[in-house]
């Protein structure tokens, strides 16, 4: 069977100590008190299932963290976190957790799998998985990184690659996922098996049924797409159990364009109210099967523009969805608020209005924002070319260029931007800060000079 359920190991259970949603399964744990290796185990059968560690309910509660801020995850009500690698270039796996230990996080540690599809960034793209040297020296490579972490008290559970079927043809890779869990079972029995999937479906699931039946359980990984989770999942006829490994803002593949092709960004304060949305409805409502969920992003990058999945900003400050996350995660509004964002405007115009402006011509924006805590108010704007290094899957963006001398006085509320002498397609952001360490952004995308429309 797919998953390793306790139930099946040990055969018949209170009906309560495998249902996550029973009374007695309520509690959540932090992390193991011992320094040896937590046992962390998937309970459950047709009626619930349930994360356990060291024999105590844990509800994930967590968000993607690569290069974040590990201690404020924690001081914000998380009590996980997800990696995409275990060395993720500025720190070693053990450090990682190490990190998270003294924080009192617990880590879904992911483990580097090539993708068929070409990509850009870090890991392996255009892999082959007809070839059985490269599968098998794929395995060997893992295995060292498992032997050197299975013991760590911090470890949750092992990520086996992260969305291997997108841009993907060859079914072959789930044999290798499965030649990764077993080999992880054998030599590590303290910690679950997933691997994170781009979205779910019925040809997918089966693949995975048929062909990596060690696996303990899914992780799907959705954007606007999660509303619709519940339906997805009985489409795909998954009844096991499952976690929500990314999700968050509507994906750039989610939203409207402009007719030269720019994705319109939400701004801060309706990504804050979307994240609380669909956590209730799409995530909480479904207890039983889903353990838990890791928002994206706890970090800052640059994907289409500097500010579409990171929680923070690159100069560091909270957006509003982390209090939105606090909120949820402690049943409790924090202490200081993030600035609501209520409009921006570009020529008296807003991001869906096509912006056209002549090259050298000057037209007025301004931004309408308030604090709920009563902080003052700061601006900045900036103008930057529309993104053209555009990636897959989350690879490596650069950062468009900055054009500077466009915005005059640039700190206020209302401000005259002057479109750059060479045509193109740009963006105007405005980010609103409280002085508390809280920001608010949005962008608006124009058009200087004429343009080819984009189907």
């Amino acid at each position: 069977m797919l998953f390793r359920s306790c139930c099946a190991l040990l055969g018949l259970f209170a009906l309560a100590a495998c249902n996550p949603s029973a009374p007695e399964a309520s509690g959540e744990t932090a992390v193991a008190a011992t320094e040896g290796p937590a046992k962390v185990e998937v309970r459950g059968d047709s009626t619930g299932y349930g994360l356990f560690v060291d024999g105590e309910p844990f509800y994930i509660k967590g968000a993607g963290l690569e290069f974040g801020d590990v201690e404020a995850l924690a001081a914000h009500g998380a009590n996980s976190f997800r990696t995409w690698r275990t060395d993720n270039g500025e720190a070693t796996g053990k450090e990682v957790l190490d990190r998270a230990h003294a924080a009192g996080l617990m880590v879904t540690m992911g483990l580097e799998i090539a993708r068929e599809r070409e990509g850009q960034g870090r890991g392996v793209f255009g892999f082959d998985y007809d070839d059985e040297e490269a599968v098998a020296a794929q395995l060997e490579r893992v295995r060292a990184e498992v032997m050197e972490l299975k013991d760590h008290p911090a470890l949750l559970m092992w990520g086996i690659g992260n969305e291997l079927n997108l841009g993907a043809d060859n079914p072959a890779v789930w044999d290798a996922v499965n030649g990764i869990s077993e080999m992880i079972h054998e030599v590590d029995p303290n910690h679950p098996t997933t691997t994170m999937l781009a979205g779910i479906g019925p040809e997918l699931v089966e693949d995975i049924r048929e062909r990596a039946p060690s696996l303990d359980l899914l992780s799907i990984q959705m954007y606007a797409d999660i509303e619709n989770l519940p339906q997805r999942i009985a489409d795909a006829g998954w009844d096991g159990p499952l976690v929500i490994t990314e999700w968050g803002a509507t994906g750039h593949w989610e939203v409207p364009t402009t007719p030269w092709g720019a994705p319109i960004e939400n701004n801060s304060s309706v990504k804050a109210d979307l994240y609380g949305s669909r956590y209730r409805t799409a995530i909480l409502s479904n207890r039983e099967q889903i353990l838990g969920s890791y928002v994206f992003l706890w970090g800052q990058k640059q994907e289409r523009t500097d500010t579409w999945y990171g929680m923070f900003l690159a100069s560091g400050e909270e957006t509003e969805s982390i209090g939105t996350m606090e909120e949820l995660w402690t049943e409790k509004v924090p202490a200081n608020r993030a600035p609501r964002l209520d409009a921006v405007t570009l020529d008296g115009r807003g991001a869906l209005d096509a912006i056209q402006l002549d090259p050298g011509q000057t037209v007025p924006a301004a931004v309408s924002s308030s604090d709920p805590d009563g902080d003052g108010l700061r601006y900045r704007w900036e103008v930057r070319e529309e993104q053209k290094d555009l990636s897959e899957g989350g690879d490596d963006e650069s950062v468009p260029q900055l054009i500077p001398g466009s915005i005059d006085a640039p700190e206020a509320a209302e401000v005259a931007v002057t479109a750059p002498e060479t045509p193109g397609a740009y963006r105007l952001f405005v980010y609103v800060f409280d002085g508390q360490n809280h920001a608010a952004h949005a962008n608006i995308p124009f058009h200087v000079g004429d343009y080819e429309p984009v189907d």
